[in-house]
């Protein structure tokens, strides 16, 4: 069994080793970054604000992709419905045996890491698949 000084020594190895990676892409966000990282520890969520183009789409793909956790983005549009975010059934047919399949087309909601886009511009129902 580890102790505690040795525990925090390793994670502190670890997200020095993170921020590393992460600069190699994202320049100039550190605070940002290490609020990111405290609601994955915590198991929360994070709601990044700020004007176009400072990179918080940048942030939150590298950030997933140095946690090699699968990244999603959903853009959210008024006409974007709950089935695009869970996923559908879609019914297919053999060709050969004229047999009908249903299978589960899985939507971004079951990625590791989802970057909800513009989630204000979407109607509530769809909203509310979110939560």
């Amino acid at each position: 069994m580890q102790d505690a000084s040795e525990l925090t020594a390793r994670l502190a190895e670890a997200k020095k080793k993170m921020e590393a990676q992460i600069a190699v892409r994202v320049v100039g966000q550190q605070a940002t970054i290490d609020l990111m990282l405290i609601s994955l520890l915590c198991n929360g969520h994070a709601l990044l604000l700020g004007v176009p183009g400072v990179g918080k789409t940048l942030m939150a793909a590298t950030l997933a992709k140095v946690l090699h956790l699968e990244f999603q983005r959903i853009q959210f549009t008024p006409d974007l419905l709950p089935a695009d975010i869970t996923g559908t059934d879609m019914i297919e047919e053999d060709p050969a045996t004229g047999r009908r399949t249903r299978n589960f087309l899985k939507g971004p909601l079951f990625a590791n890491f989802i970057l909800a886009d513009e989630i204000n511009r979407t109607p509530p129902k769809t909203q509310a698949e979110c939560d």
